[in-house]
């Protein structure tokens, strides 16, 4: 039987270059996100493209009760989740902490951290019954360092990256798999969102920076859950060549 696949936040990004590296490999897909119209497009995208079988759920991961409506009420086909994407995660705004605006604070915890754990805990039950499966958590380079005016952020991703820790310990003798992958920069919608659709501060970001593509990071997610069943990555960081860490990066001459 076909494994099933779920990816949250898979409108854009890294979530929808997910969906679709898994799709060509013929897995049974669970995509959500908050956009209805985007998901509707990608699942009817990936089901004529590669003839899989797709479900595609609409939430915030925000919501404890939307994520528990959702994920807890499967049809019976869709309830055995052999592979869990927790992607849905971002950021908002970029200043020092004596100037930040608390609802993006509350906005990023309460979606890379609350949202992860929310979507966590309505699949891992599922695993341990069937004492197999797999969560790969998508944090960031910011999980294993703090950069200025990101310390909101930075916290938020060194939280996944504890989770992911945590996670591994507690499913170990239940035989799940965690990985925890930590992306240096990825151009994506990332930027746009993080200045709050100011498109001429979101460029500047990638200027000059041969940065990695979502893709890429679909092919990591990939590798490291096609890998045999007695092999686990636990912890992966990957950035661009030109990226050593989070504040030292190499930009092309013009």
């Amino acid at each position: 039987m076909k494994k099933t696949v779920l990816i949250t936040g898979a409108t854009s990004g890294i979530g929808r270059a997910t969906a679709e590296r898994f799709a060509k490999a013929s897995y049974r897909i669970i995509i959500t996100g908050r956009r209805k119209e985007r998901l509707d497009e990608l699942a009817m995208e990936l089901a004529a493209r590669y003839g899989v079988e797709i479900l595609p759920l609409v939430f915030d991961v925000r919501s404890k009760a939307e994520t528990e409506k959702h994920l807890l009420n499967l049809p019976a086909e869709w309830r055995d989740i052999d592979i869990l994407i927790n992607n849905a995660g971002l950021a908002v705004g970029l200043a020092h902490i004596d100037e930040g605006d608390t609802d993006d604070w509350d906005r990023m915890i309460d979606t890379n951290v609350k949202g992860l754990l929310y979507v966590t805990r309505a699949v891992a039950p599922g695993m341990v019954k069937r004492a197999s499966g797999h969560i790969i958590n998508i944090a960031s380079i910011a999980g294993k360092e703090v950069y200025e005016n990101g310390g909101v952020y930075c916290a938020s991703k060194h939280a996944v990256d504890a989770l992911s820790r945590g996670m591994r310990i507690d499913l170990l003798k239940h035989g799940i798999k965690v990985t925890n992958i930590a992306p240096g920069m990825v151009e994506t919608e990332f930027s746009l969102v993080r200045f709050k659709g100011d498109s001429t501060r979101a460029a500047s970001v990638y200027e000059g920076i041969d940065a990695l593509r979502a893709e890429d990071i679909a092919d990591v997610i990939f590798y490291c859950a096609t890998l045999p069943e007695h092999v686990c990555i636990n912890d992966l960081v990957i950035t661009p060549t030109s990226q050593a860490n989070a504040t030292n990066s190499v930009r092309r001459r013009k």
